[in-house]
C-alpha cells in the first residue's frame, strides 16, 4: 500500500490554519481565565491579562497583553468595577471583539458593597464613626496622605510585580456593586454557560465542544462546592473577620457569617480607631478566626486577633498559588474551604 506524505511546510500551514480558526480570547483575572480555559479545553487557550500576584485594581499591562487584546475575538472580564484601568485598553485595542462584562451579565447574582467595616454589629461608640471613614474613602479625599501611609507601613509587602503604583488612585470605589462576584459558584456556572455561547457564535464548528465543556465544568463546580460546604460546615454559627470586604459572595454561597473587615477595600489602610473597633467587636462576639490575605501586611491581622482568642488563616480570593488551567476554579473553591476550615 502506498502512503502519502505531506511536505513539512504543508503540514505546518494546515496546523496554523486550524489554530487561526479558533477564537482568540483574553480574560482579566485568573478565576475568569479558569472558566474560559475549561470551556475552551481541547480547542484553544485564553490569554490572562492580570498575572498571578498582580493587583487587578492597579496592574500595568505588558506589551504581550496589549497584543493579546488587539488580536482578541472575545474578551471576558469582571468589569470596570474591579479593573478600572482596563476599560480604556479594552475599548481602544479590542474594539472589534465580543466584549462581555460578566458583572453586568444576565443571571449574575450582584450584591452591593457593604458600607461599614463591622457588618454584623452596631457602630461602636467610643471609636471613629465607620460610616465617616467609608464616606471619606468613597469620595477619594486626601489621597496624598493615603499613599504616604501605604509607603510608611508597607501594607502590600511589595508582592505585586508592578509595585501597586496605580493603587494610589483608590482601587475600586467602595460603592455600587461589589465586583468579587466570582466567589459565588452559581455565578461561575452562569458565566461558563455564557462564555460557551459567545464562543459558539464565533466558532460554530466547535460549538458542541464549548457547550459540552461548559456542562461538564458546571458539574465539576457543583462537586467542588459540595466538598467546600462539607469542609466548612463545622464553622456554621461562628463569627469571622476578613482582611477586606471581598467575601460576601462566598458567605452567601456557604452560609458563613463574617463579622467585619479590617479594611473596607484593599486600597485603603484602616485607622487605629477602626482597628480597635473591629477588635472590640471580635472580642464581644467571640470571633473564631481572623483571615489574612497573602499580599497584605499580616501585622494588621495580628493586631485585630490579639486578645480575642481567635485563630488566623490566609484566604486568597484570586488563587495566586493555584496553577492556571481548566481546573482552576474548582481548586479555588476547595482552597478557600480548606483554609477556612483549618483556621487555628
Amino acid at each position: 500500500m502506498l502512503k502519502t506524505f505531506l511536505p513539512a511546510a504543508a503540514m505546518t500551514l494546515m496546523a496554523t490554519t486550524a489554530l487561526a480558526d479558533v477564537p482568540q480570547v483574553a480574560t482579566d483575572i485568573a478565576p475568569v481565565h479558569g472558566l474560559a480555559a475549561r470551556v475552551m479545553q481541547g480547542v484553544g487557550e485564553p490569554h490572562l491579562v492580570v498575572p498571578p500576584g498582580a493587583s487587578p485594581h492597579g496592574h500595568s499591562m505588558r506589551p504581550s497583553d496589549a497584543r493579546a487584546l488587539a488580536k482578541a475575538d472575545a474578551v471576558f472580564w469582571i468589569g470596570e468595577a474591579l479593573t478600572p484601568w482596563l476599560e480604556g485598553p479594552v475599548e481602544n485595542l479590542a474594539g472589534q471583539a465580543h466584549v462581555v462584562e460578566l458583572l453586568g451579565a444576565g443571571n449574575t447574582l450582584a450584591l452591593p458593597f457593604r458600607e461599614t467595616a463591622a457588618f454584623g454589629v452596631d457602630a461602636h461608640d467610643g471609636h471613629d464613626d465607620h460610616g465617616e471613614v467609608h464616606e471619606e474613602h468613597a469620595e477619594h479625599e486626601d489621597h496624598g496622605d493615603h499613599e504616604e501611609a501605604q509607603a510608611d507601613h508597607d501594607d502590600h509587602g511589595g508582592t505585586d510585580e508592578d509595585g501597586h503604583e496605580s493603587h494610589g488612585h483608590g482601587g475600586h470605589a467602595h460603592e455600587g456593586t461589589d465586583p468579587h462576584a466570582w466567589l459565588h459558584p452559581e455565578n461561575a456556572k452562569a458565566w461558563m454557560a455564557l462564555i460557551a455561547e459567545e464562543l459558539a457564535e464565533l466558532d460554530p464548528e466547535n460549538a458542541d465542544t464549548y457547550r459540552a465543556n461548559a456542562q461538564a465544568g458546571q458539574a465539576e463546580i457543583d462537586a467542588a462546592a459540595a466538598e467546600t460546604a462539607a469542609m466548612i460546615s463545622p464553622l456554621e454559627g461562628g463569627h469571622f473577620v476578613v482582611f477586606h470586604d471581598a467575601y460576601q459572595y462566598f458567605e452567601a454561597a456557604f452560609g458563613l457569617e463574617v463579622l467585619g473587615a479590617i479594611a473596607l477595600s484593599d486600597a485603603s489602610r484602616p485607622s487605629p480607631a477602626q482597628l480597635a473597633g473591629i477588635r472590640d467587636a471580635a472580642k464581644a462576639e467571640g470571633v473564631a478566626c481572623v483571615f489574612a490575605e497573602p499580599q497584605f501586611n499580616p501585622g494588621l491581622v495580628a493586631t485585630v486577633a490579639e486578645g480575642t482568642g481567635a485563630g488566623t488563616a490566609v484566604l486568597d480570593p484570586l488563587g495566586t498559588e493555584i496553577a492556571l488551567g481548566p481546573q482552576f476554579y474548582p481548586q479555588l473553591l476547595r482552597a478557600l474551604g480548606s483554609a477556612a476550615a483549618g483556621c487555628q
